[in-house]
């Protein structure tokens, strides 16, 4: 196991760990239970769990699902907004995944900068 994938495997594990009054774990084992993702570095802010290309910050972050107060959730993509809405949470994630920059792989140490491509 590379450096970059034990810090991205440590982090799975501290995030997977939050209480749902620190973000939603619904939402996270549905991102954890898609390959690609699991790859990705996690993080949490203000409750929504955020992932990234890189292990540091400035990241280089993926699309984002938002639950909405109405049901169902929303996914969008930074710099171009949303890429839809769906009912289920696997359905937001598969969304996600589908939606990855190209030559998206597992997050690399480093910052937005040293993402390659």
């Amino acid at each position: 196991m590379t450096r970059a994938a034990e810090i991205v495997a440590a982090q799975w594990q501290q995030v997977l760990a939050y209480a749902d009054s620190v973000v939603d774990s619904v939402m996270v084992r549905a991102a954890y239970a898609q390959p690609r993702l699991r790859e990705l570095h996690p993080a949490v802010s203000h409750g929504t769990l955020f992932l990234s290309r890189c292990t540091e910050l400035p990241g280089s972050l993926v699309p984002v699902v938002y639950r909405k107060v109405e049901g169902g959730y929303q996914v969008d993509a930074h710099g171009i907004g949303s890429l839809g809405e769906v009912d289920a949470v696997e359905e937001a994630f598969a969304l996600v995944v589908a939606n990855l920059p190209k030559g998206c792989g597992p997050a690399v140490i480093g910052t937005a900068v040293d993402v390659p491509g």
